[in-house]
């Protein structure tokens, strides 16, 4: 039996690479709103379907630091949305960590 390796996320952090806090203050929100539509199944059909932030895009706040959580999915799913996101990390010198999903609940278990 194979198991698969857990989702891969990318930590976009809201501080460039020479420690500078990025500007402006909602980048993280607008960054996330621009990849909403990008979503496993695609765009949800009714009423509200535009509120919301993909999953594989979210935003949030780590340690006192706004970051954009993305979704290694995002690249199987739409290589170009992807590249945007990276490149509006590389183009704005923002520090970037890659990271895991770990499963919720007890060690072992």
């Amino acid at each position: 039996m194979t198991v698969a390796p857990p989702p891969r996320e990318v930590f976009i952090q809201g501080v460039t690479l020479d420690g500078r806090t990025f500007r402006p203050s909602d980048w993280a929100e607008r960054l996330a709103g621009a990849m909403s539509s990008f979503r496993p199944g695609g765009m949800r059909p009714g009423i509200g379907a535009h509120i919301g932030y993909s999953p594989l895009c979210v935003p949030t706040v780590i340690n006192g630091v706004k970051c954009v959580i993305v979704n290694e999915e995002l690249k199987r799913l739409e290589p170009m949305a992807w590249d945007f996101v990276m490149n509006f990390a590389r183009d704005n010198k923002l520090q970037v960590a890659d990271a895991c999903l770990l499963p919720d609940g007890k060690p072992g278990a």
